[in-house]
């Protein structure tokens, strides 16, 4: 059966760090394996070739677009879900122990490129941001609704944006008039904000912090990985991509402590409690070649844990 990543699966989302966290899977052919962001299905599929017959894979994916790229395989388990209810569809499978998890965090090329999801500031479209188009909140929700102390709070936080209190200030100021609801509005009231040199960052921070706010990011994030070392085998992988500092912050600390918090508790004898060891000391990024090619890969960070 030929796997190979089609133009489709091109065009929806070119896989970042391909090879390095396949590798970083260290796959064993007959083991289980999760790929918590399916997306275009690149690492999936590259999954699949370093599998037999007696392997398998599940793939987690909450957008409903992401369903059209399935490659026709009998070993590939499809889960239109969100990764934080990971346990609750491997009990429903039956499955109880893994070999390795791979996610790739953050947004597809794909979902960036279609103007009415409304993920991009660099079209004009509704405020939306939903990776689960069928989930309630979106982000003209967040804009419109929220009070000054949320919309404080989310920008700092999640954005890191450093004028964070003339942000929503401007913001509340334009609501007052009329809903903001498309990108070109939001930019309409933030447009003496944005420094010209700097638009691009400074807009990009605005929907990042907007974007995880809408889909409870760091909270799936969190869920998720607490899960992770219930269900991993020992010497059992998990490989992680991250793409700016409030999700690496919390896989990072994860994996050296075995919580979110980065708190490294130990025993009566004084050692440490965690249930991972670093495989790669230094945090893993794209080569120069990679990033020419692809820009969504120049902020990637990859981290290896492995199971004691």
């Amino acid at each position: 059966m030929d796997h190979r990543m089609n133009q489709s699966n091109m065009a929806y989302h070119r896989p970042v760090l391909l090879n390095e966290s396949i590798d970083g899977l260290n796959i064993q052919p007959k083991g289980v394996y999760i790929d918590l962001t399916f997306g275009g299905g690149g690492h999936a599929l590259r999954i699949l070739e370093n599998l037999d017959k007696k392997g398998r894979l599940i793939a987690f994916d909450q957008d409903p677009d992401a369903g059209k790229n399935i490659p026709n395989d009998k070993r590939l388990i499809f889960v239109q879900s969100n990764f934080r209810y990971l346990r609750n569809f491997l009990r429903y499978h039956e499955i109880s122990i893994v070999n390795g998890i791979l996610a790739d965090l953050g947004i597809s090329s794909y979902q960036i490129d279609q103007p009415e999801r409304g993920f991009s500031f660099r079209s004009d479209a509704p405020l939306d941001m939903r990776m689960n188009p069928a989930s309630g909140k979106n982000a003209v929700h967040v804009i419109n609704d929220y009070s000054e102390k949320d919309l404080n709070r989310i920008f700092r936080q999640y954005g890191e944006v450093k004028n964070a209190s003339r942000v929503v200030k401007a913001i509340i100021k334009a609501r007052e008039q009329k809903p903001v609801r498309s990108s070109s509005q939001l930019a309409e009231a933030l447009k003496e904000l944005a420094p010209g040199d700097k638009r691009s960052k400074f807009f990009a921070r605005i929907y990042q912090a907007v974007r995880i706010e809408v889909n409870d990011e760091m909270g799936a994030l969190k869920d998720m990985l607490l899960q992770t070392s219930q269900i991993m085998s020992k010497g059992g992988r998990l490989v992680i991509i991250t793409y700016h500092s409030i999700e690496d912050r919390l896989v990072k600390n994860f994996m050296k402590t075995g919580n979110t918090e980065g708190e490294l508790k130990k025993d009566f004898f004084g050692n440490p409690e965690t249930p991972w060891k670093l495989v790669n000391r230094n945090v893993i990024v794209p080569s120069e070649k990679e990033c020419l090619e692809n820009k969504r890969a120049r902020s990637a960070k990859l981290r290896v844990a492995e199971r004691i």
